[in-house]
């Protein structure tokens, strides 16, 4: 018996019975699609927290804990190691920064760093370029919105009224200065943190960069980046009390590829360096997400476990109705091997067939809760102004599909193999003995 004759017995005894095999693929079709929707959600939890971390976070960056310091000696050595790309150190300054732009001002963080270097780990900004001599500055994303005149303190101070009133907060986002920066010169005072400190004299600066947009909603940069070439004249300009420090160096270092941050970290950690790297709080997040997700996985299978039972009883009723007819083949000189292979074709139709509808349900309700869910949140919350890019709640991965295929399938095969069985046993005189 050709494949293709096979394949069309099959599909005749399935017509025959079209509404006991609906209401078994239905149920075949809900289980595996609970199952890949149930699994979906911990993996769009997982992958929108690694995707918060990874677009926040430089994962190639090792970074030096409890605020220790690298003689420029450790810096060439550690620079040395294979795969280190550099060793980039900000300075970040004790000190208040006053700027000024014609009747503008703001008061600013102020940091200082090797811009070869940091320009290497760090490429993008939102506008203009990285500082060439020590009187270019970079600023921060927020320094424009924050550069203030008198006049938009008090259109701020209003408006912040009114919104208090209304339970709301203004950010003074329609205020500050609305041109380019790039190119504009600021007169710039520093003092220190200090009580009764005074402002230094002023010096120029230019601004040639603005930095990129922070990643966290929240986050507002207003700092000022100077060329390390700095440091000589706010050594002199501050003025610190005892146990103070002017300047404060983070050092991180750069590895050259996210594969190579393990063995870095084992090397200078063996030359007693306290290091911290987000890829150790990677690993531990992905532990903590497997679990969820196997644990996910285990509860959608029991439902397609629960679906075998409906195969199992369609394929039992399907034997003991065609007992005749298995009597009838098996006179002609069908195989028994022949006769379970024809059942349990018709389990793995009934399995594939509710796999494909399992999944065209699963990647619709994927496609429209992530669709739909800044608008819910908006709606039930209140936040209309809240920033969901970037939030996946389901996401379903090849292997989740793999997984919920094979476990559909796989089931749907084994819940037709005992009556397949039964099928190859029935006996040629009974069954031709059987009444019409």
């Amino acid at each position: 018996m050709l494949f293709k004759d096979q394949y069309d017995f099959v599909k005749q005894h399935i017509k025959k019975n079209k509404l006991r095999v609906s209401m078994t693929i239905l149920a075949a079709t809900m289980g595996c699609a609970f199952l890949i929707i149930l699994a979906s959600i911990g993996y769009g939890l997982h992958k929108t927290v690694l995707n918060d971390i990874l677009t926040n976070e430089n994962v190639t960056s090792i970074e030096l804990m409890n605020g220790q310091q690298l003689t420029d000696e450790d810096i060439t050595k550690i620079e040395q190691l294979e795969h280190v790309q550099n060793v980039r150190t900000i300075t970040r300054v004790s000190a208040e920064a006053n700027s000024q732009l014609d009747d503008r001002d703001i008061q600013s963080e102020l940091m200082m760093t090797n811009f070869k270097k940091y320009a290497a780990v760090n490429d993008e900004l939102a506008e203009g370029s990285f500082p060439k001599a020590d009187n270019e500055i970079v600023v921060g994303y927020h320094f424009a919105q924050h550069l203030l005149n008198d006049a938009d303190r008090e259109i701020i101070a209003q408006k912040s009224a009114e919104a208090e009133a209304n339970n709301e907060w203004y950010d003074g986002a329609e205020e500050g200065y609305k041109q380019s920066l790039i190119g504009k010169k600021i007169t710039m005072k520093v003092k220190s943190f200090t009580e009764n400190s005074e402002y230094s004299e002023s010096k120029t600066y230019t601004i040639v960069g603005v930095l990129p947009k922070p990643a966290y909603e929240w986050a507002i940069d207003t700092k000022i980046m100077l060329p390390e070439g700095n440091q000589q004249w706010l050594d002199t300009a501050l003025t610190v009390g005892p146990g103070e420090e002017k300047f404060v160096d983070e050092m991180v270092i750069f590895a050259t590829e996210l594969e190579h941050v393990e063995g870095l970290l084992k090397t200078l950690r063996d030359d007693g360096y306290r290091l911290y790297s987000i890829t150790e709080q990677l690993d531990e997040i992905n532990v903590v997400y497997s679990i969820m997700k196997i644990g996910l996985v285990f509860v959608g299978a029991v439902a397609v476990l629960i679906a075998s039972i409906g195969i199992f009883n369609t394929m039992t009723m399907a034997v003991t109705e065609r007992t005749r007819e298995i009597g009838v083949m098996k006179a002609i000189g069908a195989s028994p091997k022949l006769i379970q292979r024809l059942f349990l074709m018709e389990s793995l139709m009934i399995g594939v067939i509710g796999t494909v509808l399992a999944l065209i349900i699963s990647y619709a309700f994927s496609f429209t809760v992530n669709a739909l869910m800044p608008f819910v949140v908006s709606e039930i919350f209140g936040q209309k102004d809240a920033n969901l890019e970037g939030i996946i709640l389901s996401y379903i991965p090849v292997q989740l599909v793999l997984i919920a295929s094979t476990l559909s399938i796989g089931v749907a095969v084994l819940s037709g193999v005992r009556p397949a069985r039964k099928a190859t046993k029935i006996e040629v005189m009974q069954a031709l003995r059987q009444e019409l």
